[in-house]
């Protein structure tokens, strides 16, 4: 018996590593605000910083830098540290600025022997009242960026806007590759009844559809739950969640249209087509029209998704094997209910 089944308890025992890892294991230290962000040169300003896991009050030495580019930065005049997460910057920044820009964007780095390195982009822009790049370079006091702390533990990046939620990565997006998984065999299925006219392949492509779109409606809850943190709603008409609502209505028709016929062999026949039909439509619907206009979403628009800047290692650790998880558990609900329908063909053979 567990030879035989031994695929379900590894789907089983591979989800719950992914809930026990991806909802224990702590995130990285981040930095979550600079005040103020947008400031003028020629000024001596300072900055209120609040972190997210630090530990700014319990280390020997804590560094800050505002960095221009990979050679230019200015250091921190001035470390005044309130607690463990929040401190005071004091920077000083010259009449001009070596780029032809009126406002550049400067990213926050702040280093220390507990936390390691800490970075939040595009953190403070500073306005020029005058551009000369030359006078700039003349005035620039560069502060190098070196010898920073590399510190490893086990935990998950800290991503601004994300923060907690980062964990939803483990649930949204291995649904949805689970479900285009699920969604070809039963495409398979589909075609294999339209060549050998076998109503046990159609029932099998039924129990792996109505698997496919249980894990699509799973993957649009999740990812409205993801979009009220993230993006302010549960439905914001962002392309991506319009494009992925119609692909499942699309799909939800499937079941109608069976529904509409009583005839085995014309319902298998007629669904097996609009099968085929409803998978064709679901790539660029899902991965060809959000990617042609502007999306919030990862992936659309020109914004890649998947990369490093989405996952590092640790996030790896977890991400890969829950969508063996996910896809073990939903090839073992469609096994479920094959066997349902097989038995319904049975009666009906009797």
């Amino acid at each position: 018996m567990i030879k035989k089944h031994w695929w379900k308890a590894l789907g089983v025992v591979i989800l719950l590593y992914v809930f026990t890892m991806g909802m224990l294991v702590p995130l990285g230290t981040g930095i979550v605000k600079i005040t103020p962000n947008n400031v003028r040169t020629g000024e001596s300003i300072r900055f209120e910083v609040k972190g997210y896991n630090a530990h700014f009050k319990d280390c020997r030495e804590l560094r800050a830098w505002l960095k221009l580019d990979d050679e230019r930065a200015l250091g921190a005049e001035q470390v005044e540290v309130v607690d463990n997460q929040s401190l005071f910057l004091n920077f000083q920044f010259p009449s001009y600025l070596p780029v032809a820009k009126r406002v550049q964007d400067f990213t926050l780095v702040l280093d220390n022997e507990l936390d390691g390195t800490a970075v939040l982009p595009s953190a403070v822009f500073v306005t020029q009242d005058s551009i000369d790049p030359e006078m700039g370079l003349k005035a620039w006091q560069n502060t190098p960026i070196e010898k920073l702390n590399e510190q490893w533990t086990l935990s998950f990046p800290f991503r601004n806007i994300l923060a907690e939620t980062i964990r939803n990565t483990y649930f949204h997006v291995p649904m949805w590759f689970s479900m285009l998984i699920i969604l070809v065999v039963s495409v398979v299925y589909s075609v294999r009844y339209l060549r050998k006219h076998d109503l046990k392949d159609d029932a099998i492509a039924v129990a792996f559809t109505t698997t496919g779109i249980l894990l699509g409606v799973l993957g649009l809850v999740t990812g409205a739950i993801w979009a009220k943190h993230t993006w302010g709603k549960y439905w914001s008409g962002d392309i991506k969640q319009n494009m992925t609502a119609i692909a499942l209505l699309i799909y939800l028709a499937y079941f109608v249209l069976r529904a509409v016929f009583e005839d085995p062999e014309k319902k298998a026949r007629i669904a097996a087509v609009y099968n085929i039909f409803a998978f064709i439509n679901l790539i660029p619907l899902l991965f060809v029209i959000p990617r042609l206009t502007d999306s919030l979403h990862p992936g659309s628009g020109g914004n890649p998704a998947m990369g490093g800047e989405d996952l590092d290692n640790t996030m790896r650790m977890i991400f890969y094997p829950a969508i063996i998880g996910w896809t073990l558990i939903a090839v073992w609900i469609s096994n479920l209910l094959y066997r349902m329908k097989h038995l319904e063909l049975r009666l009906l053979d009797d």
